[in-house]
């Protein structure tokens, strides 16, 4: 058996600062977003992929998959989301054990609500910390850990203009 190949001084230094950077990113993010909207990250992450096809539903196994997570958590947190009035499910008429999830008007108005403070906090604790030339190396460095990791760059195809949430939030 080989011997492993340990990190050097700068890639474990690196490894450890991205490590926590995240964490504390997250917590940081999560934390702003539950005090300026109630939500979770979880019901944002929904909202948010739910709305890029308005007017449409997701089948759930699909909505799954693209949240990276499993039918059955889905389902629960669906479930609870539907409760609150900010999601419907229906049951899918091609298949019978499948459902269909949709965005609600009131979640389409909590999610228009949520946006700009949510985005203000990514921009304040991570984006304007940033030159343009880190956020290329970022964009770059991210792309290659996806198109590696699932085997496809996230479907975000880089092109210069404006944002997905400014076109489907409007401003």
């Amino acid at each position: 058996m080989a011997s492993p190949r340990w990190l050097t001084a700068p890639q474990e230094r690196a490894w450890r600062r991205y490590r926590r950077m995240r964490a504390l990113l997250d917590l940081q993010i999560a934390r702003d977003l539950h005090q300026d909207s109630g939500l979770s990250e979880a019901d944002y992450d929904v909202l948010s992929t739910l709305s890029e096809r308005r007017g449409e539903c997701w089948r759930a196994r699909d909505l799954a998959a693209q949240l990276l997570w499993s039918t059955s958590r889905l389902a629960h947190h669906v479930g609870r989301m539907e409760q609150r009035g900010l999601v419907a499910r229906q049951p899918s008429a091609d298949d019978g054990r499948g459902a269909l999830i949709s965005l609600t008007e009131d979640g389409w108005i909590t999610l228009r609500e949520a946006a700009p403070p949510h985005v203000a906090s990514v921009r304040r604790h991570m984006i304007d910390l940033l030159t343009a030339e880190e956020i290329a190396a970022l964009d770059t460095i991210a792309g290659k850990v996806i198109t590696h990791l699932a085997g496809t760059d996230g479907g975000f195809d880089g092109r210069p203009g404006v944002s997905d949430a400014r076109r489907r939030f409007g401003s």
